[in-house]
């Protein structure tokens, strides 16, 4: 089933979200549904947070990278495949020197900035049998996870860019807010008066 995707401005996406257990109440279900919204929103991750609910899980498929011609083939193979659920996770370490790079949120249409990020990340999670790994990512793939780990932090790429790009981009964040936008999949926003 395809969930609706809450637009900037919920409540929700500042919330640090708490950890689960594999009790969590039909969270099979939840992670295929979670799925077929990313996909359907032509998602590259989704953390649980944007479908509304305040828990530690998140997922990634960066597949759809991995056609970029402007990655080298090591790049292109790390990506093709890469299909993972990560469950009350922990970054334990962020190294290297930051570097930029265009993102976009599906919690916040239509705007892409340039963020600056670590590119190596060493994070400690559960998969969805509740199985611990610890692992090393690198490049775009330790991006990726970097982003949808901030959602379970209450963070959004927004508010890693500078002022001035915060104040330039208010109006349109208000306009998202308020569902003054067009976008081909569900979302749900948090201004819009019910009744109307």
């Amino acid at each position: 089933m395809i969930l609706p995707i809450v637009a900037y401005g919920d409540p929700v996406l500042r919330k640090k979200a708490k950890d689960i257990t594999s009790e969590y109440p039909k969270l099979d279900e939840l992670i295929t549904n979670m799925w077929e919204t990313m996909y359907n929103a032509h998602g590259v991750g989704l953390a649980a947070p944007q479908v509304g609910l305040p828990i530690r899980m998140f997922m990634v498929d960066t597949t759809p990278f991995a056609d970029d011609d402007e990655l080298t083939e090591a790049e292109k193979k790390q990506l093709d495949g890469f299909k993972k659920v990560f469950i009350n996770a922990t970054i334990e370490e962020e190294n290297g020197k930051e570097w930029d790079f265009n993102e976009g949120c599906l919690s916040i249409p239509d705007i892409r900035e340039d963020v600056k990020r670590k590119p190596e990340i060493t994070i400690t999670y559960l998969d969805e049998g509740f199985n611990e790994h610890t692992e090393t990512f690198d490049g775009l793939l330790a991006r990726v996870i970097q982003h949808e780990y901030d959602h379970i932090e209450g963070v959004l790429f927004t508010d890693k860019l500078s002022t001035l790009k915060k104040r330039l981009l208010k109006s349109r964040l208000e306009k998202i807010s308020k569902g003054k936008i067009n976008v081909d999949y569900r979302m749900r926003f948090p201004n819009i008066k019910k009744g109307r």
